[in-house]
């Protein structure tokens, strides 16, 4: 997906810093030229191998090195993915997104597992994703064979704030792996997270880094913080809603085609203001009472949301 304009990031800063309804107005008449406003694609993310990850993610319980209350779990059987995935799809679902806690992808019978698993889950006409960590340009045309449409790889913050985050892989090391995922026919999915303690330029120089990759993403997800007790981050405040409403109003505009997802904390947001992020150009969101192993809204409460939207 071509990136269709060259942005400076004083363009960008003066968008993210507009009057918040002119924002919300700019971002919703974008997205109307490109989307259907009316509709909300609705993901699962099924955990297929939870906790031991041995990366430093300042925001992640399953980093090994974090004493979190998460019940570490070896590979997940295909036939439970397959089955969680049917369960999902019967309540609406139309994508999985299967998520490893993995510093990078190796080859071998792990890796052998989850290519069938993508290929059950293909099977089923829905769209899959899957997020392992790192991976080579060669496992990521394994993966598109297989029939996978996205691979998520989040850069997660600005290139200079990353490093205050993380210490275990480096900001290029990201952008590597997205370039692997790039070369073969797989679509990319990468965002980043709001509300680690960076400024509001470093939000910017988030979209910055995701403009410097030679296409535009086809999918950015916007995550906002859920600290969790145990992690570096466990004391940071949750994030304002018009801080979220903002960054996504904001993506819209300068990735006008790419899809953008509400992604992590839902939980902390009213149904008002998931509305708001709708309207500035959100379209997608996760369903499911856990977010890999931070909790999310149920299926029950999203179908609320959607009634009264309707």
């Amino acid at each position: 997906m071509e990136n269709n304009k060259t942005w400076t990031k004083e363009e960008i800063l003066n968008i993210y810093n507009k009057p918040l309804m002119e924002l919300i107005f700019d971002a919703a008449t974008v997205h109307r030229l490109h989307h259907d406003p009316l509709k909300i694609q609705v993901s699962k993310l099924i955990s297929i191998k939870t906790g031991g990850c041995p990366e430093d993610c300042g925001y992640c319980p399953q980093a090994a090195r974090y004493h979190t209350n998460i019940e570490k779990n070896n590979l997940m059987p295909v036939e439970e993915v397959l089955a969680k995935a049917e369960a999902a799809k019967a309540t609406g679902s139309s994508r999985v997104c299967m998520g490893a806690a993995w510093r990078n992808v190796q080859d071998g019978e792990d890796f052998d597992q989850v290519i069938e698993m993508v290929k059950g889950l293909s099977a089923m006409n829905m769209e899959v994703c899957c997020t392992l960590g790192m991976v080579t340009e060669n496992q990521a045309t394994r993966l598109a064979e297989a029939g996978l449409h996205y691979y998520n790889h989040n850069i997660d913050t600005s290139e200079e704030y990353y490093k205050e985050v993380i210490s275990t892989r480096g900001f290029n090391d990201r952008i590597k792996t997205l370039e692997n995922v790039r070369k073969s026919s797989l679509k990319v999915c990468s965002g980043g997270i709001i509300g680690m303690g960076e400024t509001v330029d470093d939000r910017i120089g988030m979209l910055m880094g995701l403009l410097k990759l030679s296409e535009a993403p086809e999918s950015i997800p916007i995550n906002a913080l859920v600290p969790v007790e145990g992690t570096p981050l466990e004391d940071q405040e949750i994030v304002p809603i018009w801080d979220v409403v903002r960054m996504i109003a904001t993506t819209r505009i300068v990735f006008p085609k790419s899809t953008v997802r509400l992604s992590a904390g839902r939980m902390q947001m009213s149904k008002e203001g998931q509305a708001l992020c709708f309207m500035a150009g959100a379209s997608s969101i996760f369903a499911g009472d856990k977010l890999l192993t931070t909790p999310n809204p149920g299926d029950n409460e999203d179908m609320q949301l959607f009634n009264l939207l309707d």
